[in-house]
């Protein structure tokens, strides 16, 4: 199910590999294509490739931009394949697998749990972890590629306070089903969230605490792309979700969870596909001294 008019984009960061990455994940997952390739040059990093795809008609984009955050498991994506609408839906997960498993390690195996008959959760060759999971719903109507959250460590017990602020941000948002932990699953504590879901301008989430010991936390090199029609929607939410001013920089913010979110003008993906080379350079020369971005400097620096 695509999300029309897609106002949030997932956003993967890989040191040199994102056009490689992209091209493997379109190759596996229907509905998928790789929509865009721009070469930025001259960045921090030198020159940077910016990909666009989509993956199972979602919207989503990969920029390959330095050694500088690495993909973990506390942002994956977990992917349902639904028996009661596609017959081949258990031979199709195994396939995706295997391929995700070239080059990967797994999380959790592919196997039966109490929660799902066949699931399987795998970090790709490029860092990336997928979730798995073989459904039977008539009624099911999620999309079949979901972005999941992880709270851990000094996060851990934060999923409900983070899943109801952020449905408090967005203006059109609501929440979904929430399982807890019961008593005796230490050491996660009673009462904490096991599994939670939630939507926010059309794109649904997951969310969930581990109290485990994990070696890993939220970092920029999974964050979500807001795209603004306003500088009214860019100032509301910069001002509303950023939490760490050390964090601003080039539209980029994290809020109170350590999540980072990129806050930028929906006209600038246009910019950045239709414009010319000169153009392209004028635009990301004003956004690199930029923290939260100005529209009409934006434009400005387009026109030339």
């Amino acid at each position: 199910m695509a999300i029309v008019n897609q106002v949030i984009v997932p956003h993967l960061w890989y040191d040199k590999e994102a056009k490689e990455a992209a091209e493997l994940y379109t190759s596996i997952f229907p509905d998928s294509k790789v929509t865009n390739v721009t070469t930025i040059h001259d960045t921090p990093s030198g020159d940077v490739e910016q990909v666009s795809f989509e993956l199972c008609g979602q919207e989503f984009m990969a920029i390959g931009a330095g050694p500088y955050f690495k993909l973990n498991p506390s942002v994956s994506f977990t992917v349902k394949f639904n028996a009661a609408r596609d017959k081949r839906a258990s031979e199709r997960i195994n396939d995706v697998w295997n391929k995700l498993s070239d080059g990967g390690a797994a999380l959790m195996p592919l196997d039966t749990y109490p929660f799902s008959e066949k699931f399987g959760w795998i970090q790709d060759k490029f860092g990336l972890s997928w979730q798995l999971m073989l459904i039977n719903s008539e009624s099911d109507d999620r999309p079949m590629i979901t972005p999941s959250l992880l709270f851990v460590n000094d996060q851990c017990g934060n999923a409900e306070e983070a899943m109801n602020f952020y449905l408090s941000v967005f203006r059109n948002a609501k929440p979904g089903s929430i399982a807890r932990y019961p008593e005796g699953m230490e050491p996660d504590k009673e009462g904490t969230i096991m599994f939670s879901d939630f939507c926010l301008e059309d794109m649904w989430f997951t969310a969930m605490d581990s109290a485990h010991q994990h070696d890993f936390s939220f970092n920029e090199a999974v964050s979500f792309m807001i795209k603004c029609d306003t500088q009214e929607e860019i100032d509301y939410l910069w001002e509303t979700l950023s939490d760490n001013p050390k964090s601003e920089q080039c539209g980029w913010l994290k809020d109170k969870y350590g999540i980072s979110w990129q806050i930028v003008p929906a006209i600038l993906d246009d910019m950045m596909t239709n414009g010319t080379q000169e153009q392209i350079a004028r635009v990301n020369k004003a956004i690199l001294p930029m923290k939260k971005l100005t529209i009409t400097e934006l434009k400005k620096a387009y026109d030339g």
